[in-house]
């Protein structure tokens, strides 16, 4: 007995404004499918306000209440979900688990390559924001301002539809920059990045001490994200006598982006496995979880120093999903902002366009953009250090820089 593509994710649009769209998915489960599914619903700029996740196992249940933005490709979102379903990825009947075993083979990279005459302001964002329409995944990013005011762009992406290679893809995603660049457009050349290309643009893997120490602390600096401590203090707690089987997690926060998907990429990181989920965000903000888990080996989580670990954990990736600091580099200001990899390689999405987005509200330029992963202890992060344009009339204050990037990136605007 099978199920068709089109009853595995199925989308049901608000009716009014201000209700919620509805977005089921049943299909096989796989250990860390919640976080797969979190990660699309977050890469289409939607935000979650409810959830609830049911499994057995072998086939599960999924439904998430979100917020809609304007302009969403609900057909596009569809399809992006179902990619990420097992029973989709299958093509010879359903079966439970993918393969790990199997990787896919990685997908090529290309170079896209562009000069201005000049730079303006939210050029970067704008340029950011064609490429994620086109479904370009932004790897790394190089930004140069030549002492004439040109500007030159780098940036190695990856095509979602494996279609870069092709001139009409080519020729598309050049018109849509000359569209959006006007007059300040120059030139545009698109190629495939070669192996020693690639490795040239990724610089030194070490990354200066006053950062690491800065923003890789485990520990909670005082004053960090004060607003969402002081009004809602995070609570992570864990019960194994409510259920013969499972162990419950319940947490209680503030909201903010990607705050389910922070959840369950932890969770898959520890290969946890939920078998009953509730999440419900309140319209003031607050957010209530339960989570009814087991370990790989299908029993409860028994250990207190595991218990602690994984409490632990969630609280500071839910208090710090990312970590914002503006630094001084000698006598220039950088931005710096960090989010961990999960363990599959992927790093959270929209992170570089949120950025761009925050400094073009702050009236703030940018001069340069280095893109990296870096393993800083034990764990890889994804690292964006942007050198910020100190010239003639620069007069954001860096706390306030720190603020509304970190802001943006949260969800709190």
């Amino acid at each position: 007995m099978g199920i068709l593509h089109e009853d595995v994710v199925v989308i049901n649009q608000a009716k009014k404004a201000g209700e919620p769209t509805v977005i089921t998915v049943n299909c096989p489960d796989k250990t860390g499918l919640g976080c797969d599914l979190c990660r699309v619903i977050l890469l289409f700029g939607l935000s979650i306000c409810r959830g609830d996740v049911s499994t057995d196992g072998k086939w599960c249940y999924l439904v998430f209440w979100v917020v809609e933005k304007p302009n969403t490709r609900w057909n596009l979102l569809t399809k992006r979900l179902l990619e990420v379903c097992p029973s989709y990825l299958s093509t010879s009947g359903i079966f439970y688990y993918h393969p790990e075993n199997q990787q896919p083979k990685p997908p090529d990279v290309f170079l896209l390559e562009f000069w201005c005459s000049y730079e303006r302001e939210g050029l970067l964002h704008d340029v950011t924001e064609v490429l994620c329409e086109l479904e370009l995944t932004i790897h790394r990013v190089k930004v140069s301002t030549t002492p004439d005011g040109r500007v030159m762009d780098l940036f190695f992406v990856t095509d979602t539809r494996e279609l870069l290679h092709a001139k009409r893809r080519q020729d598309e995603t050049i018109l849509c920059l000359k569209a959006v660049l006007g007059d300040a457009f120059l030139s545009c050349k698109i190629e495939l990045a070669g192996s020693e290309v690639t490795a040239c643009s990724q610089g030194s893997p070490c990354l200066p001490s006053a950062i690491t120490e800065e923003i890789f602390s485990l520990e909670l600096p005082n004053g960090c994200l004060s607003r969402s401590v002081a009004s809602n203090p995070i609570s992570v707690t864990v019960d194994n006598n409510l259920s013969p089987s499972h162990t419950l997690v319940q947490i209680f926060c503030q909201d903010h982006k990607g705050l389910v998907y922070d959840i369950m990429r932890t969770l898959k990181d520890y290969n946890i496995q939920v078998s009953y989920g509730r999440f419900y965000a309140s319209p003031k903000g607050n957010c209530e979880v339960d989570l009814f888990i087991m370990q790989a080996d299908g029993k409860k989580i028994v250990d207190p120093n595991k218990q602690n670990a994984l409490c632990s954990r969630l609280r500071m990736e839910l208090l710090r999903p990312l970590r914002v600091a503006v630094v001084s580099r000698g006598p220039d200001t950088e931005l710096v902002v960090a989010n961990p990899v999960e363990l599959s390689g992927r790093g959270r999405p929209l992170v570089f366009y949120d950025i761009t987005h925050a400094l073009k509200v702050l009236k703030t330029h940018i001069f340069s953009v280095k893109i990296g992963k870096h393993m800083i202890r034990d764990r890889e992060w994804e690292v964006y250090r942007i050198l910020l344009d100190e010239g003639v009339g620069y007069s954001v204050p860096r706390n306030k820089i720190e603020e509304g990037v970190r802001n943006k990136l949260m969800g709190w605007e």
